[in-house]
């Protein structure tokens, strides 16, 4: 009789060309990774950024964050997968983005802040003051507004309404001790006019502030997280004010790591700060980019650093366990981007 695992053997041959490995299934990663395409970020990172959780890139301007988040978009993109980027502060430059090898046909762009300026008429919410209440224009002095005095046919305009009001009863009685009433003024209303194209595109929208603009991340964010079928989802609030983005919830990271989790999506968060803490997973601070000059007066690109702060799951180097304190590795790593127009080096 032959034994289980000649059988299984059989099997396992009969049923190669329709289901390849029928009795032996692939082993489970439990915590998958996808390559942000930058060698020294991946080596760092064990593989790449964690999948089905928030990844946090910190740093201030020109630190390399908005790159290494295009890089991630372009090999997700590139391997057929779609991808959504949630601009809060509406800095993403599609043609930069392009030339980072993003498939633009595979991005959702979320430009958050952005309303439709051209309103129609009547439809405006600017108002048209009365004239009256803008200062006068200055008189014209001299004689037909050049000579040395006024015309003489505009010396007596309008001195009978003031002897008409001088001596109207209540003008008399006002003189004397008697107190009068004092007349109730009507409210003056202003209807609302539609302004003009060049004004409407120059007048600042009201909802466009900062904690308009951080609402409408977090909503769209939440509703792409809860659809599901984005390989990535990157929230840019790194050009709004540290002390608006601290002030998110705690929960709402924690609820964004489990939808990231359930629809095994890559969630990375730009910010200048760190916010998110212990729902993140992965916490990168990058500094300040260094230019390079490898051409007497030709800027030919930026030199990156980042430190690896935070990440909760590290994979271990080995199953042996040092009776001593092991060698700690190296948490920082650095790369080099160079510049289109220097070509390939």
């Amino acid at each position: 009789m032959p034994s289980a695992s000649a059988i299984r053997s059989q099997i396992e041959a009969a049923l190669a060309p329709r289901i390849p490995s029928a009795l032996t299934p692939k082993p489970r990663i439990l915590r998958p990774r996808t390559a942000t395409g930058i060698a020294e970020l991946d080596a760092l990172l064990d593989g790449g950024l964690p999948i089905g959780a928030l990844s946090e890139l910190v740093g201030p301007e020109c630190s390399g964050r908005t790159s290494v988040a295009l890089s991630l978009v372009a090999q997700r993109t590139g391997a057929g997968n779609v991808c959504a980027w949630v601009d809060g502060c509406d800095g993403l430059d599609p043609e930069s983005a392009a030339a980072a090898g993003v498939d633009l046909r595979r991005l959702l762009w979320v430009r958050c802040g952005r309303t439709e300026r051209t309103a129609q008429p009547g439809a405006g919410s600017s108002f048209r003051l009365p004239e009256k209440y803008f200062a006068p224009a200055a008189a014209k002095k001299g004689l037909h507004g050049g000579g040395f005095g006024p015309h003489p046919r505009t010396e007596g305009k309008g001195m009978p309404e003031a002897i008409g009001g001088w001596l109207r009863p209540e003008s008399v009685a006002a003189r004397c001790a008697e107190p009068l009433p004092r007349p109730r003024r009507e409210h003056e209303s202003i209807a609302p006019v539609s302004p003009h194209p060049v004004a409407r595109a120059n007048r600042r929208n009201p909802s466009d502030t900062p904690w308009k603009r951080m609402e409408q991340a977090l909503r769209a964010t939440d509703l792409l997280l809860q659809a599901g079928g984005f390989a990535a989802i990157v929230l840019d609030l790194a050009g709004l004010a540290p002390e608006c983005v601290s002030r998110v919830p705690q929960a709402t990271w924690f609820r964004y790591r489990a939808a990231a989790e359930r629809a095994q999506s890559a969630l990375v968060l730009l910010t200048q700060y760190p916010c998110a803490k212990s729902g993140g997973e992965v916490l990168l601070r990058l500094e300040a980019g260094e230019p390079r000059c490898d051409e007497s007066t030709v800027f030919t690109g930026m030199s990156h650093r980042v430190e690896l702060e935070r990440q909760r799951f590290a994979e271990p180097a080995s199953n042996l366990l040092w009776m001593r304190k092991p060698q700690q590795r190296e948490s920082g790593a650095r790369w080099r981007t160079q510049c289109p127009w220097t070509g390939t080096r």
